[in-house]
């Protein structure tokens, strides 16, 4: 079956046949790398959600490469640092 290309993601492309042979599992990874991943999971409760942006807010945060999307979370951290929200009800 050929990928529909409008499916295909250029930051996560689908694994080929080498890919899957180089893998290995969690248990197999160093010691030291499974704590540290373990910890990053702890620490880093994250939300997936579907939001929607201004062309223009995706196509410059899309533009600062493989890491996007953090840095969307990034920059409404520090938004929320320096405004106040006010609650509607």
């Amino acid at each position: 079956m050929k990928p529909n290309p409008e499916l295909i993601d250029d930051e996560n492309p689908e694994w080929t046949e080498e890919d899957f042979k180089r893998a290995v599992t969690f248990s197999e990874l160093p010691t030291s790398l499974q704590v540290t991943l373990k910890r990053l999971k702890k620490t880093s409760e994250k939300v997936s959600a579907t939001i929607e942006f201004d062309q223009d807010i995706f196509d410059t945060f899309r533009a600062t490469g493989a890491d996007w999307q953090h840095q969307i979370n990034v920059a409404l951290k520090q938004w929320l640092q320096e405004h106040s929200l006010v609650q509607s009800v």
